[in-house]
């Protein structure tokens, strides 16, 4: 592997672990500490609100930058304007002290956010070949942990200030993602230039693995805006800090196992394998949390959970990297692709709505590990897969441009 991409996958994986700290303390953690203060026993329904609005505004600013950064032909650019725009509107949260400026700003929050990461994940499809993106979809695995541990940090008993945990949640993305935006150009991988696939089987496809991990991220959504509520349903409450440490445990042990399986991967061939074998773990995990007798089958339950889900994200980035139907706009597809992260926060809080009261969280998550089911399903329709590996060849032409640059 030539030094420029080593040195642009370990920066790109920092980048990507700064991206998440972005969203996961604060969606995870501190914005619903602050919901439940504020709101109380409406708490779960603005929460909802907040969800929903959130994801719309976050759907339309990936997708929009990301086609954006196609056109204009730069990533880092927009990625740049990204991450001073998110620092600036961690400060307009902190000062919305009603239920709807929050939202308010949760919006602006969203779009800025989006700003900086759709390009980012252009940039990698831009430039990492398909017999690296195993590889790639490891490091990626750093990011949920890196989070997870930022959650811990920041809600730590000696930062018991809304202005401390916010302030170290944008000390730590700046200082995570600064250094790829600082990369020099002549540090850069060169452009990939794609090989004729057939482009009918790709769009079908692309759709499969977007329609698996939809339906993937349904389950992980419901978890990640309502696990703090789920905990505190237990018979034994168990706190935010205890929480943030579980994630971060479970994040880490995933990490090494993801670079495992991805390199395995990028040896072998087949991606497939891998990502049904995440699922059926996730839908085994979520059924342990279903039949849960204490606090310890919960969170033994959870962690197997997160852990499957983290291997399957971060490889099926990766492997969906290989199939975008158009190389001319990575930053559009990545985005759409991207789409499955943000509609299941759609429809989670109306299947939490709908399920849980009345019934608890039990049936609720019955529901989800049948979906993991059908999303195994999803996946072993996918053709392209040991083909895939030889899709793409480095572009030999230096001075070729690049919406990388």
């Amino acid at each position: 592997m030539p030094d420029r991409n080593r040195k642009f996958l370990w920066l790109f994986a920092l980048a990507n672990a700064g991206g998440v700290v972005g969203y996961a303390p604060f969606l995870t953690l501190i914005f619903p500490a602050r919901i439940w203060e504020i709101g109380g026993e409406t708490a779960i329904h603005w929460l909802s609100a907040a969800t929903f609005t959130g994801a719309l505004a976050a759907s339309v600013g990936n997708v929009g930058f990301g086609w954006a950064s196609d056109l204009v032909g730069t990533r880092r650019g927009w990625a740049a304007a990204g991450l001073i725009l998110t620092l600036c509107s961690y400060v307009l949260l902190y000062f919305s002290e009603t239920l709807a400026a929050i939202l308010a700003a949760l919006v602006v929050y969203q779009l800025a956010l989006n700003m900086m990461l759709s390009p980012l994940t252009a940039w990698a499809a831009d430039t990492v070949p398909d017999e690296q993106k195993g590889l790639l979809g490891g490091l990626l695995a750093a990011g949920p942990p890196v989070g997870a541990l930022a959650g811990v940090l920041a809600t730590l008993p000696v930062f018991d200030r809304d202005w401390m945990q916010l302030g170290i949640v944008c000390a730590l993305i700046a200082g995570l993602t600064a250094p790829l935006l600082l990369l020099k150009p002549s540090d850069t991988p060169r452009p990939l230039t794609p090989q004729r696939r057939d482009p009918v089987q790709l769009r079908l496809d692309f759709g499969l693995l977007w329609l698996a991990r939809l339906i993937v991220q349904v389950a992980g959504a419901v978890l990640f805006a309502f696990l703090l509520f789920f905990f505190k349903s237990l018979p034994e409450p168990v706190s935010q800090s205890q929480v943030a440490l579980l994630s971060a445990v479970t994040l880490t042990i995933a990490f090494p196992i993801t670079i495992g399986m991805g390199r395995l991967s990028d040896r072998l061939g087949p991606r497939k394998p891998f990502l049904v074998a995440a699922v059926i773990s996730a839908a085994l995990g979520l059924l342990i949390m279903a039949s849960k007798v204490d606090n310890s089958g919960a969170m033994i339950g959870y962690a197997v959970f997160e852990c499957s889900i983290a291997i399957f994200l971060a490889l099926h980035s990766a492997y969906a990297m290989q199939v975008l139907p158009s190389p001319a706009r990575r930053g559009r597809d990545m985005g759409v692709l991207n789409l499955t992260n943000t509609f299941p926060s759609l429809i989670a809080p109306l299947l939490a709505v709908w399920l849980v009261p009345g019934h608890g969280f039990v049936l609720l998550f019955c529901v989800l590990a049948g979906l993991m089911v059908l999303a195994s399903v999803c996946l072993l329709l996918v053709q392209s897969d040991k083909r895939a590996a030889t899709a793409m060849v480095p572009n030999p032409d230096p001075t070729n441009s690049s919406p990388a640059r």
